[in-house]
């Protein structure tokens, strides 16, 4: 290509507010902002909304569209290879090719889609905690828990729309609960923020002991990391019997796929050091092999991993 393409968006589709980052391509952003999400059931609607937010800024800042590398889009659900993505469950709308559909809706740009997770391990890869690596496991702690797998700067998107679905792993089938995917026992029952306030329950319900965390009414999983930080007996067993679940999960992806890197965020990972600690020690409770050399690094990005690794989607094609 003659001239030297100057600018990416990366955008990062959420079930409330939708955010957009333009980005130079040495990884520079340039301008963030956000929109409502509205779809009405449409995708339609999302795209039309998409398009004109995006056209909007570019003719703010007088960028044409050919000085436009592309559109990188996180997408909240199991996205194809090829951008088609069956249901966005929680946006309710249905049946979306993505790549070439919302590439009409902007004239013909390039666009790429991928799960949400995986687009913030990318970008936590290129510009965050996984900075100085390029084979980076990223684990989001949040509502649930996401992942990405990136091998030599290349996510390992999967084939199916299900690569990186780490909060899936079943690592108790005797679990009498079932997680929101109808399995029993999954990684996120017990890991994500909810599943730490389940465990913490479970802990308080099979006990008298006495414990801070009785006396809190609406449990969050910060209640849970603090209490535990401040040397709560019955909290700091109910973090490590959670920490333990993880650590055992990366032990199995070491096994498998050996990163330089695990990349911790979400929402649970404001817990710090602490966090990381309680997680190293389980994680090399169960390697046996070799010496465990994977790092476990914090996520630096927070909010705005999403749209940077949309944007390293573009950049690294």
């Amino acid at each position: 290509m003659g001239m030297m393409m100057r600018h990416c968006i990366g955008i990062d589709v959420g079930g409330t507010t939708i955010k957009f980052g333009l980005f130079q391509e040495d990884g520079i952003l340039s301008e963030k902002w956000e929109i409502p999400t509205k779809t009405e059931g449409r995708k339609e609607k999302l795209y039309a909304d998409l398009a004109a937010s995006v056209r909007e800024v570019l003719q703010k800042r007088g960028i044409r569209s050919a000085e436009l590398a592309g559109v990188g889009v996180g997408i909240p659900g199991p996205v194809m290879p090829n951008g088609s993505i069956s249901a966005l469950v929680n946006l309710g709308v249905y049946d979306l090719k993505i790549n070439e559909e919302l590439s009409g809706y902007l004239g013909g740009v390039k666009v790429r889609a991928v799960n949400d997770a995986n687009a913030a391990a990318l970008g936590e890869m290129w510009q965050g905690g996984g900075k100085s690596y390029d084979s980076v496991v990223m684990i989001t702690l949040g509502t649930g828990v996401g992942g990405g797998v990136i091998e030599r700067g290349r996510l390992i998107a999967g084939n199916f729309g299900m690569g990186g679905e780490l909060g899936h792993m079943i690592m108790n089938p005797n679990e009498p609960d079932a997680c929101n995917c109808g399995g029993h026992g999954c990684l996120e029952q017990y890991t994500s923020a909810t599943g730490i306030v389940r465990v913490a329950r479970r802990f308080l319900a099979q006990e008298d002991t006495p414990s801070s965390l009785r006396a809190v009414e609406n449990l969050t999983a910060k209640d849970v990391l603090d209490a535990a930080k401040a040397g709560d007996d019955l909290a700091v067993r109910s973090v490590d019997c959670s920490m333990r679940y993880l650590g055992w999960a990366m032990a199995h992806i070491s096994h498998m796929t050996d990163p330089q890197c695990f990349v911790i965020g979400g929402g649970v990972s404001k817990a710090g050091q602490y966090l990381l600690d309680v997680i190293r020690r389980h994680y090399e409770s169960f390697l046996f092999i070799q010496k465990p050399q994977a790092k476990i690094c914090l996520a630096t990005l927070g909010n705005d991993a999403g749209i940077f690794g949309a944007a390293r989607l573009i950049l690294g094609e």
